[in-house]
């Protein structure tokens, strides 16, 4: 059986290798997905993906990398009570919103599960959440007239508008039920420990979360969900000029140093002039 003469075969690869590494100025230039190393990308599904989130270990910040991945074209976030869906990011403002697929709306209500926000995770929660407890006992300690958590003023439309909805039939409540069991407060702060929102111990069966009205009057056009403000402080003049080049910032190494990820598969400590 022949084989290829060794120097042939070194042209061959020679010759190749230029073709498979290489991403065109124009995809990049055309907002397509610039895949590295075949892990990192600035999307995720059509979430577009920049510093400090990363689609991948080793993309973005490590610090954001705990908190947020790309998993199946689908943008996550983590705390220790579960795992939510990143539904938009606004990068000028610093904000996100995830959503809870346990989490009730006015289409469909359910019994939820807890939701906590680590007070040393590079998140906190935007005053423009407004957290809705749902089908409470009325032994609950939310209803403790000396905590005051439920907003009886404002706070009573909102509880009207929800159990107006055909959904709260999922939560064992007929339409339009007496709002007694619902408790409107503007910040977990004052419930257990940092960010924490524990239903078995709140006595409820369920809890939303609504970061815009649009139209007050009709909670079908409520925006639900979560919406968190980030540390932006982590951009450093680094991973601007790695951009610039064209590059992914992101990390490397058993001590997370910056690194710098280009379109060609290479890793730099300063930028991607050079290097496709």
């Amino acid at each position: 059986m022949s084989t290829l003469p060794a120097a042939s075969l070194f042209l061959c690869i020679l010759f190749l290798l230029p073709r498979l590494d290489k991403v065109s100025a124009a995809d990049h230039a055309a907002g397509r997905t610039i895949p590295t190393r075949g892990t990192c990308n600035n999307t995720c599904g059509t979430i577009p993906v920049m510093f400090p989130f990363g689609t991948g270990f080793g993309c973005g910040h490590p610090y954001f990398a705990r908190y947020v991945n790309c998993n199946a074209g689908t943008l996550q976030f983590s705390t220790g009570t579960g795992i939510y869906t990143v539904s938009s990011i606004d990068y000028p403002t610093s904000t996100i919103v995830v959503v809870d697929p346990l989490m009730s709306t006015c289409s469909s209500m359910q019994n939820s599960g807890s939701f906590s926000l680590d007070r040393m995770s590079p998140f906190t929660l935007t005053g423009s959440n407004i957290f809705v407890l749902l089908g409470c006992s009325t032994t609950s300690p939310v209803f403790d007239p000396s905590e005051d958590l439920c907003d009886t003023g404002s706070g009573s439309r909102v509880c009207s508008g929800l159990y107006s909805c055909k959904g709260v039939n999922g939560i064992g409540l007929p339409q339009n039920a007496p709002t007694s069991t619902c408790c409107v407060y503007d910040s977990l702060m004052g419930i257990g420990s940092g960010y924490s929102l524990d239903l078995p111990k709140l006595q409820c069966s369920s809890y939303t979360s609504i970061y815009e009205f649009g139209d007050e009057g009709d909670p079908m056009k409520w925006k639900f969900g979560i919406s968190l403000q980030y540390n932006d402080s982590y951009y450093t003049t680094a991973c601007k000029d790695c951009e610039t080049s064209g590059g992914l910032c992101g990390f490397a190494g058993l001590d997370e140093s910056f690194s710098c990820i280009c379109r060609d598969g290479v890793n730099t400590t300063t930028n991607c002039f050079g290097h496709g």
